[in-house]
């Protein structure tokens, strides 16, 4: 019985109106009705990126031409029964106007996912150029540091000719001490 005075409760406020039953936090809502279809947005690009394309081609030129052509020849030629579209071919300009109105839209979007593949292209270059340039800099501090290095070592070309004064040094000494020691054998 106290079981049902909640229950009673829950649906029911102090005033008496009923109220609809809470939904849990602890669990999911169920999903809503749409009232449009779902679709997959990658599918439905990539289809209009292809419609668009053909669109841009001669091919498609020709055949829009072939189909023009042969509409407005049995709309002129063909027995009068026969004809669906009468002089002013008001059905062929409804045709027409229809498939340049849902030409239009497929290619913009076209166009949009194609700025949205430059946009990340763009992007993917851009980091790439950072990292070269980094790349490059360090390469640059790396270059610098080895010559200033080099700088300090000694070279084939420096220690030849610090041993050439060197050998000259000792030969002026030599004679030196050679000049002196006869010098001084004389003296005796």
């Amino acid at each position: 019985m106290a079981g049902e005075d909640r229950a009673k409760a829950t649906t029911t406020g102090a005033s008496g109106i009923v109220r609809p039953p809470r939904s849990r936090l602890d669990q999911p809502r169920a999903p809503r009705p749409r009232l449009l279809p779902e679709y997959d947005a990658e599918t439905f690009g990539r289809i209009s990126e292809r419609i668009a394309r053909f669109l841009g081609t001669w091919s498609f030129i020709a055949w829009m031409t072939l189909f023009i052509f042969a509409w407005l020849m049995w709309n002129v030629f063909a027995p009068v029964t026969w004809r669906f579209d009468p002089y002013p071919f008001i059905f062929l300009t409804l045709m027409l106007s229809l498939q340049a109105s849902y030409a239009a839209p497929l290619i913009l979007l076209a166009q949009n996912r194609q700025a949205d593949r430059d946009r990340v292209t763009y992007e993917q270059d851009r980091k790439q150029n950072e990292r070269s340039i980094a790349d490059t800099e360090f390469l640059t501090r790396e270059i610098a540091a080895l010559r200033m290095g080099l700088g300090e070592v000694a070279t084939r070309d420096w220690i030849r000719s610090e041993l050439e004064d060197l050998l000259r040094a000792l030969d002026d000494r030599h004679t030196r001490s050679a000049a002196s020691t006869d010098g001084s054998d004389e003296d005796h």
